[in-house]
This record gives structure tokens, sequence and C-alpha cells, in this order.
């Protein structure tokens, strides 16, 4: 509804699910360049994927035209209290004196939480067990009985619990402190200097898309960034408002390409 207000036009979604975003990016990259069709770009469709299957046959860097960052929605680090530990850096150090004893918990092979939970493994040079689940709702309930040790979900998924008390947020995933939970530090400032990554949404184009109507809608973008009530609609959802430049955008999917890629080779991550 914001969006439609600040372009004055009616902005209708049209969800077209299926191949992990690929049938929806194939519908927009057929589309007219006229400005009226655009994707919901997400990090699964944008990076995650690219990694996860570099021979599939859309690339969104080069067959989409990039418009600006949405959102940025980090993940937070959810622990079960019977683990004897408090903060990021114990966790770290319990890790290292007990390889693979401890577990975490992911929504699925090759989910955001599973890359999530990798790259800190590899950042702290710890050795866990990865138990993956048929969704993140799957995985709560053996989380909180104790039957795995961690798992990195996303806030809206994991405040609830956190505030009844059945599991430990020790930090989240994201650069800065995120709005939905501000006394929750960052795993950078817990013991991970550095470490920063987040789930993210942005909006991208068909490619021969003209840049005057680029620029139009990479504008409206970045005064949503800005605009009180939408922010404080995101607040309630956990997820904290970003925008960029196109070309910003373009450098930040390049970056976060290259980034997962990376972990899924060293983690040697397969996914059917």
């Amino acid at each position: 509804r914001t969006m439609s207000e600040g372009l004055k036009g009616p902005v209708v979604v049209e969800n077209k699910p299926g191949a992990g975003g690929v049938i929806a990016m194939e519908a927009v990259a057929q589309s007219p360049a006229d400005g009226y069709t655009l994707l919901f770009a997400t990090n699964g469709t944008h990076s995650i994927g690219p990694a996860l299957y570099p021979a599939r046959k859309i690339d969104p860097v080069k067959d989409l035209a990039p418009v600006g960052l949405l959102h940025t929605l980090p993940n937070i680090l959810l622990i079960n209290p019977k683990v004897p530990v408090k903060t990021v850096g114990e966790l770290i150090t319990y890790a290292k004196a007990n390889p693979r004893q401890l577990n975490f918990a992911s929504a699925g092979n090759g989910s955001t939480s599973h890359l999530f939970g990798e790259l800190f493994q590899i950042s702290a040079g710890i050795d866990m067990v990865h138990v993956p689940y048929k969704g993140g709702s799957a995985a709560m309930p053996d989380l909180i009985s104790g039957q795995v040790s961690m798992m990195l979900e996303t806030i809206p998924n994991a405040l609830a619990q956190v505030r009844g008390g059945k599991l430990t947020a020790l930090a989240v995933t994201s650069g800065k402190r995120s709005s939905a939970a501000p006394d929750v530090p960052t795993i950078a400032e817990s013991g991970l200097p550095g470490f920063d990554t987040s789930s993210w949404t942005g909006l991208s184009a068909p490619l021969a898309t003209p840049k005057p109507i680029i620029a139009i809608l990479n504008a409206e973008t970045v005064r949503l960034a800005r605009d009180p009530a939408y922010l404080e609609i995101l607040k309630t959802l956990g997820t904290d408002a970003a925008s960029s430049t196109p070309e910003g955008f373009d450098a930040y999917t390049r970056r976060d390409i290259a980034k997962w890629t990376e972990v899924v080779k060293k983690a040697k991550v397969q996914v059917e």
C-alpha cells in the first residue's frame, strides 16, 4: 500500500512459486521492460540459489536489472538453555573443546538457516553436526526440548520462544543490532569480529528496462526506507528497512553470491 501511494498507482502482488524462485524470475525476465512488472528478489533467489545451483538457466546478475534493496532480516542465534554457555565466545570455546558434541538445526539442506550455520562454523573454526528439518517450525520443538543444541533462525520466528524463556538468544547475525531486538548483541561484538550476514529483499526488473524508469522505481525504495510509519510496521515484523542505488544493489548481490559460493564449497553442501 505504501508503495502504491508513492507511485500513484496500484501495486498488485502475484505469487509464482516453484523451483526456488526460478519460475518467478523467468516470468519477470520475459515481461515487457516497461517498469510495470518487477521481481520481489530475496537472498534465496539472488545469492544462495546461484551458489547452490550454478548451472541453473537464469542468472539474476546477467538476466535481470537491479532496482534496489528493500529490507534486511538478520537471523538470531538461538540456543537451548541446557547448553552450558551464556555468550557466543563461551559457545565457541565449548564447541572447540567438544567437537561434534553440539548440533545445529536448520529448515533443510541448502536453506538460509543451514548456510548461516555453516558460515558460523567456518568463521569460528568449530565442528558441529547439522540436523536438517522440513522447515524452521518443524525444528523448533526439538530445539526447545534439547534434542538439538542451537539454530540460526529468523527473528520473527524466534522472539516468541525467547521471550517465553524457552530458548536463549545469544546474538544476531547482522553487523549492527536489530531494531526488533536491540538488547541482543551481534555475533561480531560477541566474539567474531567482522561477522555480518543477513537475509534480504530487493526489487529487480526486466534487463532492458530503461534507466529513467529504474531511477523512478529506485527513488521510491529510498523514500520507503525513510517513511516513519513504514519503519514502525517493519519493526513489528522483525525486519529492518534498507535502500541502495541500482549499482549498489548489483554489487551487493555479487558479493553475496561469492560469499555463499565459498561457504557451499567449504562446507561441501549438497542438495537434490
